[in-house]
């Protein structure tokens, strides 16, 4: 007794013919290593800010500020940063790509998650590295006190 097995809903196929990258390959890749590179950046994160020091009472303004003016929690920072939001836009894009019914909807919404994850990729590094908790010329009174007044 013989059966066949119905076709995957999606509309893409790959032929045995077509040559070039396998996108989706490379996609199911990267969301595995990103997966795990980001549960240890995470969990590294947490630990920093939740568990060293006087835990969640040292956590203000001053405490960021001193972090995200070390380079190294700047990379940490944003490594987490673009980390997620690809990983996250990928997912969404999957999600897309399964159940969006027809190609002109397919179309808008990877076209609008891809708009997202640039748009906030962009913002989020730039707030990482043009952070000032002193900036110059601010009026004193504006300023936090650890700042000195210039």
């Amino acid at each position: 007794m013989t059966s066949t097995i119905d076709a995957p809903r999606s509309p893409y196929s790959r032929s045995p013919q077509k040559r070039g990258v396998n996108w989706e390959k490379w996609g199911w890749i990267y969301m595995r290593v990103s997966g795990v590179v980001l549960v240890v950046l995470i969990f590294g994160h947490l630990f920093v800010n939740l568990m060293i020091g006087k835990g969640v009472d040292a956590l203000n303004f001053a405490f960021v500020a001193g972090k995200l003016a070390n380079p190294f929690w700047q990379t940490w920072d944003v490594l987490m940063l673009w980390l997620a939001l690809i990983h996250g836009g990928n997912g969404m894009r999957t999600l897309v790509n399964d159940y969006a019914t027809t190609q002109l909807t397919r179309g808008i919404l990877k076209s609008s998650i891809l708009a997202a994850v640039v748009i906030l990729i962009v913002l989020g590094t730039l707030v990482i590295y043009t952070f000032d908790a002193c900036p110059a010329g601010s009026p004193a009174n504006l300023l936090p006190s650890f700042c000195s007044a210039n």
